[in-house]
């Protein structure tokens, strides 16, 4: 049973612990604009935080104190680091891709990626000048195969570390916005996109759509049940305004089981749901979404019920990531 999670909140990074019926709340590196969390696979007091204008912090006992990784490019927006051989990766905007074999002691740019035939084509509808790096996803189990999401251009795959890599891969979204592995079954791999859901049974060389029973198509996180690679789960609204305009939603968390088609779930959640479930995280025996308003919400029973997490100590302001 996981007793620790970390969670970006905008401002900075919360450490929040399991206490019984309740979870403490502990908040670190407020206002630094923490936007993004990695911990380590192999060990949970190692948590990298990816900051909006200020690079990337490094904390090796569970967030008490922090280092500054001193990465080459400051707007951060996505961390990784692999299971399989303890590799960390930054994503930043412009869209360029750092890694460190070193636990964020030294980078260095995946140049490489940059040279994809569509890389000039890269725009991110907001700022449609720039593009950013908005998920790195590295296999569990082969150390050199990596896939990156970019917001808006494609899913890339590498399969040597980021040394070369292939353009958007057939059938996957091409608006990223997380991509997870199976970290049990090799070769699955689940995206949010967009405009929609997808999924790889081949390592992520070919993706197949998987949209029916959808109501929604704007998909923004994905997790995967650890004991069940054919149960997973997305939160999708309307579209981009009505995500993260601040106003209603419109929007649900989804689970798929089977290949069976999509199923809203509710069991104790508000509905409508008041915020944008922006981070759900699936572990062994525990569902967990957390919400643009702060709010975190749990399910032991892969979705049909929930209760929202009781918190003590600091106040979340929202949840954008959590790990």
């Amino acid at each position: 049973m996981v007793a620790r999670f970390y969670a970006a909140t905008g401002d900075g990074l919360a450490r929040l612990d399991e206490a019984g019926e309740a979870w403490t709340v502990e908040l670190a590196l407020s206002g630094s604009g923490a936007q993004c969390l990695a911990v380590d696979p192999a060990d949970p007091e190692t948590v990298f935080v990816g900051l909006r204008e200020n690079g990337v912090r490094r904390s090796v006992d569970g967030g008490r104190t922090w280092t500054d990784c001193k990465l080459p490019d400051p707007a951060v927006f996505s961390l990784a680091v692999s299971a399989a051989d303890g590799a960390v990766y930054a994503g930043t905007e412009p869209s360029r891709l750092f890694r460190s074999d070193d636990g964020g002691e030294s980078w260095s740019e995946l140049d490489a990626l940059l040279e994809l035939p569509s890389q000039p084509s890269w725009s991110f509808p907001p700022r449609p000048w720039t593009s950013h790096v908005r998920w790195i996803a590295p296999s569990p189990h082969d150390p050199g195969l990596l896939l990156v999401g970019i917001e808006l251009g494609g899913l890339m795959r590498s399969s040597d570390g980021g040394q070369s890599w292939q353009d958007h891969r057939p059938g996957a979204q091409r608006d990223v916005h997380s991509l997870a592995w199976h970290p049990h079954t090799p070769g699955r791999a689940y995206e949010a996109g967009g405009g929609g859901a997808a999924f790889s049974t081949d390592a992520g060389e070919n993706w197949q759509p998987a949209d029916e029973g959808l109501d929604r198509h704007y998909s923004w996180s994905v997790s995967v049940d650890p004991s069940d690679p054919d149960c997973w789960y997305v939160s999708a609204s309307t579209g981009p305004y009505a995500a993260h305009g601040r106003g209603d939603p419109q929007a649900r968390i989804y689970r798929r089981r089977d290949g069976e088609p999509w199923r809203p779930l509710a069991g104790g959640l508000p509905e409508p749901l008041s915020a944008m479930p922006y981070a759900l995280v699936a572990t062994d025996g525990r569902l967990v979404a957390g919400f643009a308003d702060g709010q975190l919400w749990e399910s032991p029973d892969r979705g049909d019920s929930w209760t929202a997490m009781r918190l003590q100590g600091d106040t979340l302001a929202a949840v954008l990531a959590l790990g």
